[in-house]
């Protein structure tokens, strides 16, 4: 059986597939198949998958028109032969090592599924880095700044992906959010690696970069929580408001949207918001200046 069935769902991804699948094809561990899932894509992301598919056997092309990246991933589940699942998307990029550092962490660990430090960059290079808690994921970590943070950065145990039920298909935001939580809720291990082993993209138009939509899905997956119990207090909601604001700043939002959020979780939890003091006064200083910057310098100082 192969270890790892990489799955990357793609819709009109031309401009970023090719060094997204040279970081793949590039990894130091190579018990892998690759299965690439196109949405209808209508620019050049089937013909660069399929050019892929014909220059290495481990990589399959499946389609799946329209039906958005939820049901691509359950779709590829069912072609899936590797005992980890490793998501990845067609606009993302991992170190070399990640799929080694994975199989080494599954092999001495009792974990179910697990994720790492994430390197955010944009098209001038410019990058942060997310933190990685200590210990198993909690509901309430998920609830407030999720360290996950994308599918990109997470592999699962196929046996593990198959019981959740996968992914709701009828979401298009933060529907991993909504699995994760189902995931930690229905007692799986979910642990962090404090090594930085994807590299996430940042841009404007991009699905996560409609905050509104995020929040949005969030409220179902805010449902789904409460089955389990779980309801988030105003700590994580200033934790969360505090992520949406680092994320306008990051994304170059309308230059007032970071600042509104920054305000907002700082009123609804002062304590929360400043938990993580380094980066709660970094995140409010910055939504205080960002109004009089132009957006592209926003962008190029709020990326660090």
């Amino acid at each position: 059986m192969t270890t790892f069935t990489i799955v990357i769902p793609c819709f009109n991804a031309e401009a970023t597939l090719p060094a997204t699948l040279d970081s793949l094809r590039a990894q130091t561990f190579t018990d892998w198949e690759m299965l690439i899932v196109d949405d209808g894509s209508t620019d050049a992301s089937r013909e660069i998958a399929r050019t892929a598919a014909l220059g290495d056997a481990r990589i399959t092309l499946l389609n799946n028109p329209s039906r958005g990246p939820s049901a691509a991933r359950n779709v590829a589940l069912r072609r899936a032969s590797g005992k980890l699942i490793a998501f990845c998307d067609a606009d993302d990029l991992w170190a070399p090592e990640k799929l080694a550092v994975m199989d080494r962490l599954f092999a001495e660990e009792c974990v179910d599924a697990a994720f790492a430090r994430i390197a955010f960059f944009d098209e001038r290079g410019s990058r942060s880095l997310s933190t990685v808690p200590e210990g198993p994921l909690t509901i309430g970590m998920l609830l407030a700044e999720n360290p996950v943070c994308t599918m990109s950065n997470l592999v699962v145990r196929r046996d593990t992906f198959e019981a959740s039920g996968g992914f709701d298909s009828r979401m298009v935001h933060n529907e991993d959010l909504e699995w994760l939580i189902r995931l930690v809720g229905d007692g799986h291990a979910v642990l962090g690696v404090n090594q930085t082993l994807v590299h996430y993209r940042t841009v404007a138009n991009g699905l996560s970069a409609d905050l509104g939509a995020m929040r949005r899905g969030r409220a179902t997956a805010i449902e789904t929580a409460a089955r389990y119990g779980v309801r988030p207090d105003r700590k994580h909601e200033a934790v969360y408001l505090r992520y949406l604001a680092r994320r306008a700043l990051r994304t170059g939002a309308p230059r007032h949207q970071p600042l509104r959020l920054a305000l907002s979780g700082a009123l609804t939890s002062p304590v929360g918001f400043f938990a993580d003091h380094r980066r709660g006064v970094l995140t409010l200083g910055g939504a205080l200046v960002a109004p009089f910057l132009p957006r592209s310098l926003r962008r190029a100082l709020f990326s660090h």
